[in-house]
């Protein structure tokens, strides 16, 4: 009988999270000022023409928030840490396989 009550407190918080997320979904207003907005990007964007987002002549396009807020060094720091980590990691992994791994016995 352990389980059933288990099984209802599990649905009892569902049922009190799903609640509190409706009402607060309602009383902001939910979606509504969000799709407002989206649509007026959206219908500016393909009024305005688009363009590629790598060009030689401009560089790569940066979100405005990330541009107009000078957040450039930052953001090129961290996609600078994110550069590094990943090429570590590559190395890492194809320096230290296992002695027992078939693609390292075959080199």
């Amino acid at each position: 009988m352990q389980r059933w009550k288990g099984y209802g407190g599990l649905a009892g918080l569902f049922a009190v999270c799903l609640a509190a997320g409706l009402w607060g979904f309602t009383a902001t207003g939910g979606a509504l000022p969000w799709a407002r907005r989206s649509a007026q990007a959206l219908q500016r964007g393909v009024q305005e023409g688009g363009g590629p987002l790598v060009d030689l002549g401009r560089g790569v396009v940066v979100a405005g928030p990330i541009r107009n807020g000078g957040l450039m060094l930052e953001f090129l720091g961290v996609v600078g840490l994110l550069s590094v980590l990943g090429i570590g990691l590559y190395v890492y992994v194809d320096r230290y396989r296992g002695p027992d791994d078939p693609e390292r016995a075959a080199r």
